[in-house]
């Protein structure tokens, strides 16, 4: 299967001054597996270390010299190395993490080695290290679940994924085109975006072989949680694991977990599984200007899961539910939508960024409002609304637009995509005049080169 963001990896191998590589996401998104594709066309050698499976093999790395690890590894694994055409991954480093320190000497002393480390639960290492950070010497690179882009090359809809990575607002998608995107969609909906679910569905064209394969992707998270007993107690990261996912698209609050736990036993928990990757915070941000971090307040938030097709198994949708259901974007009042589009806004951004998303939320008793997302695109904010159907209100958009003088909105939703400069009326009566940006559900992963494009034509 072809992941799109291999090309980072070819742009982060011709860089001049190149450094170590850290890859971070959540177990079983398919991090080895990319490597060792990449590896497959760019490099003569390539030697993977795996140190969950054989924590000795760190013995190797005691001297914390390139030259001596490097003639260690060549007598253990009776090979040869060449620097200039060898590929080194250090896979699971979590597991020995006195090996991320060396990960600096392989920069200043050994340059020309392209070395990639990866690790499931790298965040709590990276948390809890005693050891010295490599800091200015290595770089990130964020990987998350399949996109529906790359769920299309899987099923061979290699047109199709072109036809839509070159559209443009000028056009127009015939219906026929549109009908077989939605479609696509609801399928990847319920196959989710991981790589083995997906592999699962094209081998077998059965959901209910994916279904099997979820429910063991959700059993294996909760066998990590072992991982964390010495931080948390157990039975707290279950329930939020369980229930989080019903929660999606909701502002989040300690007692729908359980409202005899203490809201600060729970939250430890919680970081624990969002250190994990497994549960991302879309903070309540102002909205007020760039960097939208900034402008966060940390106790407002609302939680995504890690999967679509793992949030539909978690909530225990099973296959005899779906297919009776008319319609799976109207499932759970449009939290499925929320969450496909909130997963794949998350990883839009450029490979080194943290994946962070925001929303903006108003509680007022005489004027409530909630916009779905906001991202931004250069000094520019975007509010963005999540509609499961045709047709919705936007009026915490137009609130929104109105107060932080933000001219250009988008909508996702399950009609053709279209732009217009509108105006509409607001409650105390004044006019408001905007541009909306409409986009069918499926088009989420052209969003910021459409932003881009409206922008730098009204310059």
């Amino acid at each position: 299967m072809i992941r799109k963001c291999i090309n980072n990896l070819d742009k982060w191998k011709n860089l001049v001054g190149r450094k170590p590589l850290v890859l971070r996401g959540a177990r079983q998104v398919g991090k080895s597996y990319l490597i060792r594709e990449f590896a497959k066309t760019n490099f003569e050698n390539f030697l993977e270390l795996n140190f969950e499976k054989d924590s000795t093999l760190a013995s190797l790395f005691y001297s914390k010299d390139p030259k001596k690890i490097l003639n260690l590894l060549e007598i253990h694994f009776k090979t040869q190395l060449d620097p200039e055409k060898t590929l080194l991954f250090l896979d699971e480093i979590q597991a020995t993490p006195e090996i991320f320190e060396t990960l600096r000497y392989f920069y200043e002393e050994m340059p020309a080695l392209a070395v990639i480390a990866a690790g499931s639960l790298l965040d709590f290492t990276l948390r809890e290290h005693t050891f010295s950070m490599p800091v200015g010497r290595i770089e990130y690179m964020h990987l998350g679940p399949m996109s529906f882009e790359e769920f299309l090359i899987a099923a061979e809809e290699v047109k199709l994924h072109e036809f839509l990575c070159n559209f443009s607002m000028q056009e127009k998608i015939p219906e026929v085109i549109h009908k077989k995107c939605m479609e696509l969609l609801r399928t990847f909906l319920v196959v989710g975006g991981m790589p083995e679910s997906i592999q699962t569905y094209f081998n077998t064209h059965s959901i209910q072989a994916c279904e099997k394969v979820k429910q063991n992707l959700l059993f294996t998270y909760e066998d990590d949680f072992n991982k964390y007993s010495k931080r948390v107690d157990i039975r707290r990261i279950q329930k939020i694991y369980r229930k989080l996912p019903l929660l999606v698209g909701k502002k989040f609050k300690y007692v729908a977990i359980d409202p005899e736990e203490r809201s600060k036993d729970l939250a430890q928990a919680l970081e624990l599984l969002c250190n994990a990757r497994v549960v991302y915070r879309v903070f309540h941000t102002t909205g007020a200007g760039v960097p939208l971090g900034a402008l966060i307040n940390e106790k407002i938030f609302k939680p995504l899961f890690l999967d679509i097709g793992l949030m539909l198994s978690r909530n225990g949708l099973s296959l005899l539910d779906l297919e009776k259901t008319s319609d799976i974007l109207l499932v759970n009042n449009g939290a499925v939508c929320e969450q496909f589009i909130g997963q794949s806004l998350l990883f839009l951004q450029d490979f080194y960024q943290e994946p962070t998303l925001f929303y903006w939320v108003r509680e007022q008793k005489t004027s409530s409002a909630e916009v779905d997302y906001i991202i931004s695109e250069g000094s520019h904010v975007i509010p963005i609304e999540v509609k499961s159907g045709k047709t919705g209100t936007l009026k915490s958009l137009h609130l929104f637009l109105r107060e932080k003088k933000c001219a250009l909105g988008v909508r996702f939703n399950s009609d053709h995509p279209s732009y217009l400069k509108a105006q509409t009326a607001l409650s105390d009566g004044k006019n408001l005049s905007y541009e909306l940006l409409s986009l069918p559900l499926y088009l989420v992963g052209q969003t910021k080169r459409l932003i881009s494009e409206l922008i730098y034509k009204s310059k």
